[in-house]
């Protein structure tokens, strides 16, 4: 083989392991965030026991509100 073949195939190589890091990068950020908006990382549960820790039981409505701020932070990190 000629030192231009063997250039070309190190080359074509190189290239396909660059453009499989890129696709595999954005497609596992993808994959992050869905399974984020799926499970959250903080549940309705988890709220009521801070607030009852807190010595405080909390109306449904407080809960759905800390549960929209959650939602509306995560949503602005992405």
């Amino acid at each position: 083989m000629s030192a231009g073949v063997i250039c070309g195939i190190v080359f074509g190589v190189i290239g396909a392991l660059i453009v499989g890091a890129i696709i595999g990068f954005y497609l596992s950020q993808k994959y992050f965030k869905k399974q984020l908006d799926e499970n959250p990382p903080i549940t309705e549960q988890q709220i009521r026991a801070m607030y009852a820790q807190m010595g405080r039981k909390p109306s449904e409505q407080q809960v759905k509100q800390m549960m929209a701020i959650f939602r509306r932070n995560n949503k602005s990190k992405k």
